[in-house]
């Protein structure tokens, strides 16, 4: 039996905006940058290292690793912050009025889940004009710094916004983000821009749109009629 979907999830980065904009690989170099200077040891090999390790331990975020393993806390969390994510760094984004029509399109309860922190998330939806979209917003701050695909952090988001893993869906750009929310009995539709994903065993979707072409496997749409505009 299908199940009735209440509310959607979305991922930010590389999600809400296409990863050729230049903006994940400016967060990336900032974050070889901060590891690199916090740990004392050159770029590349520190680099390499949080690679090795957050993919060893399954570390939702960067940040995840450095307290657990480098004993970062306190103010040098916000430092990481405000260092990765400067004031400025939306400006690599422009406008996309046809992201705006979409999302206002799905006639349910949309929400943000992203691994970066609020002040991030709001400078992205506010360069999109889509700030006054989504209902609500989970950053890392919201789940105890726990990013993706933590079982645990899912659970409690599901939980807080009163509704099943089967009626809810988590769009997401990362494969291992979404199979987690799959896990749980949720639906992780994996956003693969490019392609590159091909093996993923869940709904794959290379445009956001292409969500209101899915089907549930006897054929019936997955979301509501309404969202489909009958």
């Amino acid at each position: 039996m299908n199940s009735t979907i209440e509310y959607i999830l979305f991922d930010l980065d590389c999600t809400l905006y296409s990863r050729h904009t230049g903006m994940e690989e400016a967060v990336n170099s900032r974050v070889n940058d901060f590891i690199a200077d916090y740990l004392k040891m050159p770029r590349e090999e520190s680099w390499a290292l949080r690679k090795e390790r957050v993919s060893v331990c399954g570390y939702g975020v960067t940040l995840e690793w450095l307290m657990a393993e480098h004993g970062l806390g306190g103010e040098e969390m916000e430092k990481f912050y405000a260092y990765i994510h400067p004031e400025d760094e939306a400006e690599l984004l422009s406008p996309d009025p046809s992201l705006r029509t979409f999302l206002l399109s799905l006639k349910i309860p949309i929400g943000i889940l992203t691994n970066a922190p609020i002040e991030h998330a709001q400078r992205v939806m506010k360069k999109l004009k889509i700030e006054d979209i989504f209902n609500t917003i989970y950053d890392i701050r919201m789940t105890d710094f726990k990013g993706k695909p933590n079982a645990g952090i899912y659970r409690r988001i599901l939980e807080e916004l009163g509704v099943t893993a089967p009626s809810c869906i988590l769009v997401d750009d990362v494969p291992r983000y979404a199979k987690g929310f799959m896990d749980i009995g949720g639906i992780g539709i994996l956003f693969d821009e490019d392609d590159r994903h091909p093996e993923y065993s869940g709904y794959r979707i290379q445009k956001l749109e292409d969500l209101l072409k899915l089907n549930w496997p006897d054929g019936s749409p997955l979301l509501p009629a309404a969202a489909n505009g009958h």
